[in-house]
């Protein structure tokens, strides 16, 4: 077995088309939901290739990877594009995060694949696949033509169900008082939320507004 083959194999993704609701955990908000809803029914018949955009911790590669899950989609990062046999994934669906950094021959032929019958291509990125760099003159026609749906950073009501599931975790319990508290003074991402409640946890003590702060303190002190 080759190479390629061997990471192609190693990729694949269960199909779960018959789960109920995949995405039922996904916290679903102003910021997020236009991306959720085309999601949930793409492929729709509008074009079989899009890219899904958003800042660093917007929840996109989440998003993303339940698409992927509920059509058995193969799971690729851009580093890997250029290892895969592109025949291995005519008429699959794949899901390309970090698609930025794809080699762009390889990036070409999925692009020119999701065509297929059973095709289709999902790309992930923080910025627009408009604002990628791309010497090949078809695939910057391609990146410029690409339909593009925005996740944004978490707001106030997705920011606070990412802290409690940290909290969760954890097997802390905060009040609500708390989680409002941070949610006014934390950069709007998982890895914040993730950092804030670690941080937290790592004084040993009652989960309250003062231990917050106190771990707001030493972020601030990181800085």
């Amino acid at each position: 077995m080759s190479a390629r083959h061997a990471m192609t194999d190693q990729l694949r993704l269960p199909l779960h088309n018959d789960a109920p609701d995949l995405g039922a955990d996904f916290v679903r908000s102003d910021c997020n939901i236009e991306a959720f809803d085309v999601l949930s029914r793409w492929p729709d018949g509008a074009g079989r290739v899009m890219a899904l955009c958003g800042p660093a911790g917007s929840g996109k590669s989440r998003l993303a990877a339940i698409w992927a899950e509920r059509l058995g989609a193969v799971g690729l990062n851009g580093a890997e594009a250029a290892l895969v046999d592109p025949l291995e994934l005519e008429g699959r669906p794949v899901l390309l995060d970090i698609a930025q950094d794809a080699d762009e021959e390889a990036l070409f032929h999925l692009i020119n694949l999701a065509q297929a019958d059973g095709g289709a291509l999902l790309l992930v990125s923080r910025p627009s696949p408009r604002l990628w760099k791309a010497a090949l003159p078809d695939l910057r026609s391609r990146l410029d033509a690409m339909r593009v749906v925005a996740i944004e950073a978490p707001d106030d009501v997705v920011l606070a169900a990412i802290l409690r599931a940290r909290f969760a975790e954890r097997a802390m319990t905060p009040g609500e008082d708390v989680v409002d508290y941070l949610v006014r003074r934390i950069d709007r991402s998982a890895d914040a939320a993730a950092d804030i409640v670690a941080r937290m946890d790592a004084l040993h003590r009652p989960v309250t507004r003062a231990l917050a702060r106190q771990a707001l303190e030493g972020v601030a002190g990181d800085d």
